[in-house]
């Protein structure tokens, strides 16, 4: 019977995928002793910022996390690490155990190849190695910033290099030029394809750092939307990607696992960064760039908080926020921590459930 299941495509691929995601949360899961005992040994823990990104002092959010002082923190790294093992396990140590165990399904969750998988992976260990020097730098005080870590115009100036090279890749590489409008077409832009490229891989990365605020609430948030593109890849045809997206979200909520109220770690840079990135990658490798705004329509409100509060203060010398991002505002108001992210999580399905249905239906035109 089993046989007979092995020749069906369609069976064979939701299999994958599944089986994909599950084994990266058994291996984040058990990875997560080995890193939590290392983060707790040498003391790898945050410090609560006592200024804002404009240099202003903060009057609530230092007050509100302050028990959260020393809380282990580079959490993120077992997120991509785990996935950056399972993807060469799946090409390399995979295909090795069928031919000895006669189980060619091992074979076929070989997710690594290069048209759909290369991209994404290279932007997330090489994001993910530069928040992980962030979230170093920032423990042991290291760098100009003031508390330690990587001033934010040189972080910034590093997501440009990594955002801009993704684009030489797909513009000039892969030939790719055009923009999805869904239920309406593809439209060539030329080389505004490059700009619009980059400002996708830079909302998703400044913004999932910036959600990243409370216990849970980011990693809920990613595990949401890479869940999505998970199955927009799959209605795509895109059965690595797919599987890729699978292998984070399976990473991601072993990491969920520890990290809800009250966190036993914390995400980081390391992973913040990187899985924005990320995501901004799979988006456009699916040509969902207007897609990932309705998914992730959270961090459209957290980024705009931000630039709201910030534009506020600077022109008007006034707050609109009690706090910003805005989940610190309802923190503010006296929402208890896990009240916001759940909600939040909420919020997200919702919209990841709109997103999906507009990724998908809306794949080409549609007809009535």
């Amino acid at each position: 019977m089993f046989s007979q299941i092995q020749t069906i495509p369609e069976v064979i691929n939701v299999l994958k995928v599944m089986a994909t995601g599950f084994v990266s949360f058994v291996l984040a899961f058990a990875l997560t002793p080995v890193l939590t005992h290392f983060l707790y040994k040498y003391k790898i823990g945050i410090k609560i910022k006592n200024n804002s990104v404009d240099g202003k002092e903060l009057t609530f959010v230092n007050k509100l996390h302050q028990h959260k002082a020393g809380t282990p923190t580079m959490g993120g790294i077992l997120v991509w690490f785990t996935v950056l093992i399972l993807a060469f396990a799946s090409h390399y140590l995979f295909p090795l155990l069928a031919s000895w165990w006669d189980f060619n399904f091992l074979a076929r969750m070989d997710f690594l190849s290069r048209a759909q998988v290369w991209l994404p992976l290279f932007a997330l260990v090489s994001a993910g190695i530069l928040g992980l020097c962030d979230d170093w730098m920032s423990i042991k005080g290291y760098g100009k910033n003031k508390g330690g870590g990587i001033r934010f115009l040189t972080r910034f100036g590093w997501m440009i290099v990594i955002a801009a090279l993704g684009a030489w890749w797909f513009f000039y590489k892969l030939g790719w030029d055009k923009a999805h409008i869904p239920a309406v077409g593809d439209f060539s832009i030329g080389w505004w394809y490059i700009p619009l490229f980059m400002f996708t891989i830079l909302f998703a990365a400044i913004s999932s750092n910036e959600t990243d605020g409370l216990d849970g609430l980011n990693g809920g948030v990613l595990l949401i939307a890479f869940s999505s593109f998970s199955l927009i890849s799959f209605f795509q045809n895109k059965m690595d990607l797919a599987a890729f997206c699978a292998a984070l979200s399976g990473a991601l909520m072993a990491f969920l696992w520890f990290n809800v109220h009250p966190a036993r770690f914390f995400m980081g840079d390391t992973g913040a960064i990187s899985l924005g990135i990320t995501l901004g990658v799979v988006a456009m490798l699916t040509n969902s760039a207007l897609v990932l705004f309705i998914i992730v329509f959270i961090y459209v409100i957290e980024s705009g908080s931000v630039l709201i509060q910030l534009s506020s203060k600077k022109f008007f010398r006034r707050k609109v926020f009690l706090a910003a991002p805005i989940h610190h505002h309802f923190e503010a108001l006296g929402w208890p921590e896990s009240k916001v992210t759940m909600r939040a999580w909420i919020f997200t399905a919702v919209t990841a459930l709109i997103g999906v249905i507009v990724g998908i239906l809306g794949g080409g035109k549609i007809r009535f």
